[in-house]
């Protein structure tokens, strides 16, 4: 009898927790460079802005790419350190090439270290969901939100803010308390037409029409929600051009089989077998650097973090402005569109400002009326954590960075 009354009064607690725990609703549009806001004029991010808090600038990780950002702002961890070091890479373990468009890959724990954000929720009882993010449909179930959809580019905005909104209405004992929703656009208008484009900010108002819907239908549900809007990385213009182009097959022989590539664009990753051609390679390489810089791993910049084994062991990264091409020189003057404007990202945050993404919050525990310096996005993972009462894990990011705009409600 003792114990069944422990019992209920344990759940009872729990329940209570439950109950007055906060929401947090993150929200992820791809490619949304931080000046957008400031070149376009949207309104509704403006009123976002003015009744929250923001950063001048969020600072994405190396490589600025989609799928590393999208999972360090879910787990704290910079990519070398969580292990999804690029949209593509070569994994040694399983003598297998990872890349974002391979379904069986994307879905495999395997390639996705850390504790995201959704696996922590587990951990504490705290149901948790997910409209599209990088690391939300890894088949182990504990790993993963209670709530999930497989990637679908083609579902239209307005689906995904009705299903948060669905979730938010649910009963109490199945509602999550933390919502990640994601959506792709402006990141595809930047790099089909280049970040000042007409096309980019028709693509950044269309995105604000969705912000201005989903905040109406958030303060409908009246309850104390969390909204955080951010961006994995900007876009820097390119234009196209051979002068502008680096062409991989007049870097190394594309049928040698003695070495393995990824290429990202901004960043070809080479792995070698025998060191000695590592080292032929990379001399041959180092006489030619001009628009970009070639790498040993040895040689990274700290500041990366990148020192994990998926990394190719020389690493070929563009300098802002210069991309790095899997097509012959020939092909491209023939097929391109030369002199048209492109969006580019994947550079080092340091060299470019352009691939700085956006930072902004509101709701019953962001204090509002602060503008924050620039910061990295490894911090954004334990402020979502603190507001949620999840313990944080041992991560790169740190708490301290966004106490001033935290409060307790």
């Amino acid at each position: 009898m003792t114990r069944f009354v422990l019992f209920l009064l344990l759940f009872a607690q729990a329940a209570c927790a439950q109950q007055d725990r906060p929401y947090v609703v993150m929200v992820s549009f791809d490619g949304f460079r931080y000046d957008y806001v400031q070149k376009f004029n949207p309104p509704n991010f403006k009123e976002f802005i003015a009744n929250g808090s923001q950063a001048e600038a969020l600072i994405p990780s190396f490589p600025s790419k989609t799928f590393p950002n999208h999972y360090t702002l879910v787990t704290g961890l910079t990519p070398g350190h969580h292990g999804l070091v690029d949209n593509s890479f070569y994994d040694r373990q399983r003598d297998v090439k990872y890349s974002m468009g391979d379904r069986s890959k994307v879905e495999d724990g395997y390639y996705y270290g850390g504790v995201s954000l959704w696996e922590l929720a587990r951990k504490k009882n705290v149901i948790s969901a997910s409209y599209f993010w990088v690391g939300s449909e890894v088949s182990d179930e504990s790993r993963r939100p209670n709530y999930y959809y497989l990637f679908n580019d083609t579902v239209p905005p307005q689906r995904k803010v009705a299903q948060v909104i669905d979730w938010l209405k649910l009963p109490e004992n199945e509602r999550p308390h933390l919502i990640t929703l994601y959506f792709s656009s402006p990141d595809h208008e930047g790099h089909d037409h280049g970040p000042q484009a007409p096309e980019t900010r028709a693509a950044v108002l269309r995105a604000d029409s969705v912000l201005g819907s989903l905040m109406a239908e958030i303060k409908s549900t009246q309850l104390p929600v969390n909204v955080i809007l951010v961006s994995d990385h900007g876009m820097h213009e390119v234009t196209l051009q051979a002068e502008t182009s680096i062409f991989r097959d007049e870097l190394i022989n594309p049928r040698d089989p003695t070495v393995k590539f990824a290429n990202g664009g901004t960043q070809l990753h080479l792995y070698f077998t025998d060191i000695r051609k590592r080292d032929s390679t990379y001399a041959v390489l180092k006489r030619g650097e001009g628009n970009y810089t070639v790498y040993k791993k040895e040689e990274f910049p700290k500041r990366w973090n990148y020192q994990h084994e998926r990394v190719g062991d020389l690493l070929v990264e563009a300098k802002p402005g210069y991309f790095i091409r899997d097509p012959s020189r020939d092909w491209f003057l023939k097929n391109a569109p030369i002199g048209a404007k492109r969006g580019v990202h994947g550079y080092d945050p340091e060299s470019s400002k352009d691939v700085y993404g956006i930072f902004y919050a509101q709701g019953p525990n962001i204090k509002p009326g602060i503008t924050l310096p620039p910061f990295q996005n490894i911090h954004v993972f334990p402020l979502v954590a603190t507001i949620l009462g999840l313990p944080v894990p041992t991560i790169d990011g740190n708490a301290e960075v966004l106490k001033a705009i935290y409060r307790k409600d």
